[in-house]
């Protein structure tokens, strides 16, 4: 039987199943999906119900398997959401979605007894995004819904709700404590005042190292049950374990984030106000990052390009770099497009094409799009010194981004990785006691280095 890590990666989305080999080779998957239900404000949410049953019958039926022993299992989830449970571990409230409205009335009581704003952001490396938040759940939960409140025994981060189904031990970890969920004070390395001034700390578990494993006997054998971890810092994992000099990573998607591990101040006010947050790493530390609404600013920006010129919506993947394109166009460069989820100083009132072709409007549209992504890079980056520059996600293999990129960027050596596996192979790390060497990326992330084009 082969030995495997079993790793359960839970997005909004899909939810995966996988088992690494013990050179971190994937050997299975299995993907599946829930319908949202509602909550008691008819708001969606996650179906807990469903999700616990499926993650219980896929663990047994891969238990049974005559094919593999699963020496450990690891979980992988977005943040921003807690599971209520009462004494009896049974869950007393809906996970309540982070696109749930918080009232201004709330919010502005919130910050009459711990404001100003902007001091609060900089202590809890946190954007105010309302339940985005979820410290702010827990001060929703309290003071909107107080007979459920009373109920709560502990409050889990989603990460460690489902660790808590496998072993019953309640726990919280770095990673998702510390990923903008106003809680945490960078600078004390604890929890922040008012998490004791309101008494939440009472309905915290115990916080570990994300490296904690529970061994224990589950239906006879002998399992090291992890205790869970945070999908961005889990992403972050095979490169910080894997890379000896300093680094930036751009993880991009819907948002591109970009990661700076390295940086040891905390964050300032300006930071704070071009969209800096920190997320945690395994150990405490935090990772300076800036966000930008890149992938959803793209979707929508070609959508319109695609009507705009009728051609087919799929044209925009195949657009290659082109040096003369991007030469003509950059000799008079103004800006041509008003952003639909970003705001930038200098954005015209109005789109408007100046072009007859989609090609030279969409490289454009990509060198405007790369200036924001450079900027954000150069903000994650501060005051650092960082030469190597990793770039994974959707973009990665977008060839007009990733050359701009490397020509605007061309003081820092730029690679690219393919990884569809991100937060579940960094799960399957956490849990692991293997050391990573310089040729783990190489070998499991299809690493690409790209050459600055060269300037006529």
């Amino acid at each position: 039987m082969k030995k495997v890590t079993a790793i359960f990666d839970i997005g909004k989305t899909n939810k995966k199943f996988f088992l690494f080999d013990t050179d971190y080779q994937e050997v299975y998957r299995e993907y599946s999906t829930f319908e949202t239900i509602a909550d008691e404000d008819g708001h969606p949410t996650e179906d807990l119900k469903s999700l616990q049953d499926w993650l219980k019958s896929v663990f047994d039926r891969i238990l049974k398997s005559e094919k593999y022993n699963i020496t450990a299992v690891n979980f992988s989830t977005y943040g921003a959401s807690l599971v209520h449970v009462d004494e009896n571990g049974e869950v007393v409230a809906p996970l309540y979605n982070y696109t749930k409205h918080i009232s201004p009335e709330l919010k502005a009581s919130f910050f009459q007894k711990y404001g100003p704003e902007e001091k609060f952001c900089v202590e809890t490396g946190s954007s105010l995004d309302g339940m985005l938040n979820s410290g702010m759940q827990l001060y929703w939960l309290k003071h909107s819904k107080p007979e459920t409140f009373k109920k709560i025994k502990y409050s889990l981060h989603l990460p460690q709700y489902i660790s808590y189904i496998f072993t019953e031990i309640p726990i919280s970890e770095y990673t998702s404590i510390g990923c903008h969920t106003a809680m945490w004070d960078f600078k004390k390395k604890d929890y922040h005042d008012w998490i004791y001034a309101e008494g939440l700390h009472k309905i915290l578990p115990p916080l570990v190292s994300t490296e904690t494993g529970i061994t224990m006997n589950y239906n006879g054998k002998r399992i090291k049950v992890g205790v869970g971890i945070h999908d961005s810092s889990a992403s972050l994992l095979p490169y910080s374990r894997s890379i000896k000099k300093k680094f930036l990573l751009v993880s991009t998607g819907t948002w591109s984030i970009a990661l700076n591990p390295f940086s040891e101040k905390l964050l300032t006010e300006e930071d704070v106000a071009n969209d800096c947050i920190n997320y945690m790493r395994i150990n405490g530390k935090p990772v300076k990052s800036a966000r930008l609404f890149l992938g959803e600013e793209y979707s929508e920006q070609v959508k319109q390009l695609t009507e705009h010129f009728k051609v087919d919506p799929e044209l925009h993947k195949s657009v290659k770099f082109c040096y003369d394109t991007y030469f003509e166009i950059i000799k008079d460069f103004v800006p041509m497009f008003r952003w639909m989820g970003i705001k930038t100083k200098n954005m015209p009132e109005a789109s408007k094409i100046t072009y007859d072709s989609f090609e030279h409007a969409y490289h454009h549209l990509m060198i405007e799009l790369v200036m924001l992504q450079v900027e954000s890079i150069k903000i994650a980056v501060g005051n650092d010194v960082i030469e190597k520059l990793y770039i994974d996600g959707g973009f990665s293999d977008n060839d007009v981004y990733i050359k701009l990129v490397s020509h605007y960027l061309r003081n820092m050596e730029l690679r690219t990785t393919d990884s569809s596996l991100g937060s579940a192979l960094g799960a399957a790390i956490a849990i692991s006691d293997t050391k990573l060497n310089s040729k783990f990326l190489k070998k499991n992330y299809c690493l690409k280095k790209h050459v600055p084009f060269i300037l006529k």
